[in-house]
């Protein structure tokens, strides 16, 4: 019996490392190995940005990554708490019943969804902000150049 609380907290927290697409799918889902990828890369431009300062442009292309992934998992987070009980014991628990407890929603499955929309938002406009700042100032800098 595949829990719906367990998965959202999964998809929350594990998110970025695919642990709820493991949960839910197994070991051979592709996407589960998929997901650390843009995950390892977000927290090498972090160290890229570290290590070189904030001008380095590969960090500008790499920490959005990072942010994307992680607003990715808790929208995940979302959808999974609030699929209806009967959707979710159809699709992942198929031999149980449509009303099983695995498929219900809990408070603690409500918390999994105030805690992915509020981190989850603010990562996603970090990272859109962060994006589009040094994009623009990159064009700001190399108009200078064109203009001396």
């Amino acid at each position: 019996m595949k829990n719906k609380t367990l998965a959202a907290w999964l998809a929350f927290l594990g998110g970025p490392l695919g642990l709820h697409r493991f949960y839910l799918y197994g070991a051979t889902d592709m996407l589960a190995w998929l997901l650390p990828l843009p995950t390892a890369l977000g927290l090498y431009g972090l160290e890229r940005a570290q290590k070189h300062g904030l001008d380095d442009p590969l960090s500008w292309v790499l920490i959005p990554l990072l942010g994307f992934t992680i607003s990715g998992c808790a929208l995940t987070a979302i959808v999974y708490a609030l699929t209806p009980t009967e959707k979710w014991n159809a699709q992942f628990n198929p031999t149980a019943l449509p009303n099983a407890v695995a498929g219900q929603t809990q408070w603690v499955t409500i918390g999994a969804v105030v805690l992915s929309l509020l981190i989850g938002a603010t990562v996603l406009m970090s990272s859109i902000v962060f994006s589009f700042q040094h994009y623009f100032e990159f064009q700001i800098e190399e108009a200078r150049k064109i203009s001396q």
